[in-house]
């Protein structure tokens, strides 16, 4: 266990102070011996995985950051017909466990290549991207609790799952820790490609029918154009990824907001406001579109943090930028959305020992 390890070194923001104390575990004994730890010393801790998600604080945290690297992959090839089976442990990178399965010619997580971070964080927000998300394909997930003791699994059906979010984000928020998750893939099935930036970037290349593989790397090349790759040499890649949700909410209310938006001059009569049908029956609508009519734009500098060049869902660090900085520029994008079309974003990553402003 080490002191006072510095937290920006630990995440893709590239922002935070220092963990009082520090532990990397790589197997569920060393998970158990850290939670005692804590326990006896009563201190508070942190699950930290690959870091692309979260947002520390300038003064740090001030306990036990535990460093998720349990590590390991398994594949049934006999599991029937819910397709393979493939166990992987919570440590294991997830873009390359992406890659692994699309190698085996595994179809069902290929959009979701390209995403930092570990498989363990993977089911807690309900990871998503071009048309994907990870409940899609997840049989059951395995944690142990935050007190300690053995693992156990909880269905597919079990974890909550939504856009975004899940029964580890919500009801059951700090009870459990993922230790693994598991999932059934489709060998031999045809790629994901109704997403339309991966569909024209295909067209593109001229590609009619694309393998796995070729989906995969679409994938990644429209991550890339958009720095939603971690990238040392891109600024604009150090980032929490997309700072908000796209906001839901019912039919009526969306048809409210785009008459109060062409009202007031937002948007004209033959414009559309971004709005699709999700599966309970609500609309989701596009926090960019919001933020953007807001008045903000890419690129847009505050301090030593600011908008992405790339797209205004993401919050980059310049350089010496800080957590206060990016929340300052995180509530005034809140307060004028709201203001504008009384929606008020939620921020995505994870933000311990931070309380966000009210906005």
């Amino acid at each position: 266990m080490s002191t006072n390890v510095p937290l920006a070194d630990c995440c893709t923001m590239g922002i935070g102070g220092a963990a009082r104390h520090f532990t990397t575990i790589t197997s569920l004994e060393e998970l158990n011996g850290a939670l005692r730890w804590a326990g006896e010393n009563r201190e508070p801790f942190f699950v930290l995985a690959g870091g692309s998600n979260v947002l520390f604080s300038d003064a740090g945290f001030p306990g036990l950051v535990i460093h998720m690297a349990i590590k390991g992959i398994s594949f049934n090839e006999d599991s029937g017909s819910d397709g393979v089976v493939v166990q992987a442990a919570a440590g294991e990178d997830w873009n390359a466990f992406v890659d692994t399965c699309v190698e085996r010619g595994l179809q069902g997580i290929e959009c979701l290549a390209g995403i930092p971070g570990q498989v363990g964080a993977t089911p807690i927000q309900n990871v998503g991207a071009y048309g994907q998300e990870v409940s899609d394909t997840i049989t059951r997930v395995q944690v142990i609790e935050r007190t300690g003791g053995d693992p156990f699994w909880i269905s597919n059906t079990d974890c909550g799952f939504g856009y975004r979010t899940s029964r580890f984000k919500g009801r059951d928020r700090n009870r459990f820790i993922v230790t693994a998750v598991e999932f059934a893939l489709k060998p031999g099935a045809p790629p994901l490609t109704e997403y339309r930036d991966i569909s024209r970037h295909l067209e593109q290349a001229r590609i009619a029918s694309p393998t796995l593989a070729q989906v995969r790397d679409a994938v990644m090349a429209v991550r890339r154009s958009k720095s939603m790759v971690v990238d040392p040499s891109d600024p604009d890649s150090h980032s929490c990824g997309s700072f908000f949700t796209n906001p839901i909410i019912l039919p009526e209310e969306a048809e409210s907001l785009r008459a109060a938006a062409l009202e007031a001059g937002l948007i004209t009569a033959d414009e559309t406001m971004p709005a699709h049908p999700t599966s309970d029956g609500r609309v989701k609508l596009s926090a960019a579109w919001l933020i953007d009519r807001s008045g903000f734009k890419r690129g847009q500098r505050h301090g030593n943090v600011a908008i992405s060049s790339k797209h205004v869902l993401a919050l980059t660090n310049c350089g010496g930028g800080t957590a206060r900085e990016i929340l300052a520029l995180a509530t005034e994008i809140r307060t004028r959305v709201r203001d504008t079309f009384g929606i008020l974003l939620e921020p995505e990553p994870v933000l311990p020992a931070i309380t966000l402003p009210p906005s």
